[in-house]
């Protein structure tokens, strides 16, 4: 679609120049009326040249940023970021998916049925065609509708909730090919999570905000913006759109049925991102220079930034790369826990008959979120328990608050303690997780998972991203349409309508 731009101040409305003049002359009256006695005036030097002459942000990022977004629609990618990313779309896709069936994501497809809109992109596993901006948004929510999609262990953001089906969105309301979908969803998770490391994951925390906000509202936008084909201004306009609203306050935390968590980590983003692609393809027009300009994104959220994190390494490391998979349809600060129990039960035969305490060592952050929270797939005692009792821990039971309630799972979740363990706390394993058991004959066991399965370090290959796809979309689309989804997505360079593609298998 082509980037129109509309001039409203032009001579071609008369009028409104003439009603422009006049107001500008009794402003300009009004103004002189207000100016304070000779002399005072150089005390009251505008708030703007004193905020832009003391940034520590180097001049125009925007611009670098710009033109990098608008460059990287062509770029190659090697074949293992390639794969990498097409194996992220399909996480996001089963996510998608599996959590149209999951109450957050049923609530959002509801809703969405009353909002109408332009048929320009679909809401998955239904018959609703609405606009992008929509179908972003509940796409969004159903892919956070639970614990099933991507981290990224560094900033511990979840890009894909809100990347993938904003691009979707975007992709199918351009009819953009499968390649463009690719490089899209890379270019998003690159300037999401970079976003994220130049305010300081931490620091966000600290007051009170939640990195997804900002990752995933600029993502989406990232990844919208590249599949509108905007040029390097409309990039700026992009970002600024995008910079202003990043929200998010960490008080998901207290979401105890996850409904708000959906939207504030997937849905949220996903539609601010194509809001900003969308309105500036309008012909909106934005601050130039919203990373470094004055009163910049980034010295707004965040009191020590580290703004050359946006540029840094951009083109060579790929976040896409990067972010850990689940193996398990859980909170991330429990896929090391849950790999370490397994890997004890099978080596040592425990079983809960003979099993008198089970003790799990996290990292401090990670203790705080999973240790007797109310969600059933984030609690960590429930999860430990379902592994002990059932040697697995399916999608169905992590989600089940009956399994959860049944007398055999609650005797074992007492036995499990969970401490945050200041020594830990590493950055280069963020998410490890050590599990010590004693049995009932005295001795003692223990395993620690340093890095578990589907991180960058331990990957999952094709064949196990194809397994979890199956378990996720199986059930809900079947087993023939599920094999053809699989099979589309690990040749996606070679499709050439995304529309195409979603209206002949992700619909009804």
């Amino acid at each position: 679609m082509a980037q129109n731009r509309t001039d409203i101040g032009t001579e071609e409305n008369g009028s409104l120049l003439t009603r422009r003049r006049l107001l500008q002359g009794a402003g300009g009256l009004i103004a002189a009326s207000a100016l304070p006695a000779s002399g005072a005036v150089s005390a009251a030097l505008p708030v703007a040249q004193a905020a832009k002459s003391t940034s520590s942000v180097a001049p125009d990022l925007t611009g670098q940023l710009a033109r990098y977004m608008v460059a990287a629609r062509d770029n190659s990618l090697s074949p293992k970021v390639l794969m990498d990313a097409k194996h992220r779309i399909l996480d996001g896709m089963g996510a998608m998916v599996s959590g149209a069936r999951i109450r957050p994501g049923e609530l959002a497809i509801r809703f969405m049925r009353g909002q109408g809109g332009v048929p320009e992109a679909s809401v998955f596993t239904t018959d609703i065609k609405t606009s992008a901006i929509n179908a972003a948004l509940t796409n969004g929510m159903c892919a956070h509708a639970d614990e099933t999609d991507d981290v990224d262990p560094l900033t511990k953001a979840h890009p894909g909730a809100a990347v993938v089906p904003a691009a979707f969105a975007m992709a199918e309301r351009e009819q953009r090919s499968g390649m463009d979908l690719i490089r899209a969803v890379t270019l998003g998770y690159d300037v999401g999570c970079r976003f994220v490391m130049a305010l300081g994951g931490d620091s966000l925390r600290v007051a009170h905000r939640d990195v997804d906000g900002p990752c995933c509202t600029m993502g989406a936008s990232a990844a919208a913006a590249s599949l509108a084909r905007l040029d390097e201004t409309g990039m700026r306009y992009a970002l600024s759109y995008g910079a202003q609203q990043v929200s998010g306050l960490y008080s998901w935390v207290e979401d105890h049925d996850h409904i708000e968590k959906a939207f504030d980590i997937g849905g949220m983003g996903a539609r601010n991102g194509v809001t900003a692609a969308v309105m500036v393809q309008a012909g909106f027009t934005a601050v130039r220079d919203v990373l470094s300009g004055t009163h910049n994104a980034i010295e707004a959220l965040c009191t020590k930034p580290h703004a050359e994190a946006i540029m840094a390494d951009l083109g060579s490391r790929f976040f896409v790369s990067e972010t850990g998979i689940k193996t398990y349809s859980v909170g991330n600060p429990n896929q090391a826990p849950l790999d370490a129990i397994l890997t004890l039960r099978k080596q040592y035969g425990l079983r809960p008959d003979n099993v008198e305490r089970i003790v799990v060592r996290l990292p401090m952050d990670g203790a705080a979120i999973v240790d007797n929270s109310t969600m059933a797939d984030v609690n960590c005692q429930y999860l430990v328990a379902t592994a002990l009792v059932d040697g697995a821990v399916s999608f169905a039971n992590s989600h089940s608050h009956e399994h959860m309630a049944e007398p055999q799972i609650r005797a074992v979740m007492q036995r499990v303690q969970v401490l945050g363990d200041p020594k830990l706390n590493d950055p280069a394993a963020p998410r490890s997780g050590l599990v010590e058991v004693t049995l009932r004959d005295g001795r003692t066991v223990s395993h620690f998972t340093r890095f578990p399965p589907g991180t960058k370090e331990n990957p999952l290959d094709t064949q196990g991203m194809n397994a979890k796809a199956r378990d996720l979309m199986g059930p809900v689309l079947g087993a023939k349409r599920t094999e053809a989804i699989i099979k589309q997505v690990n040749a996606l360079e070679e499709v050439r309508n995304v529309r195409e593609f979603v209206r002949s298998l992700l619909t009804v």
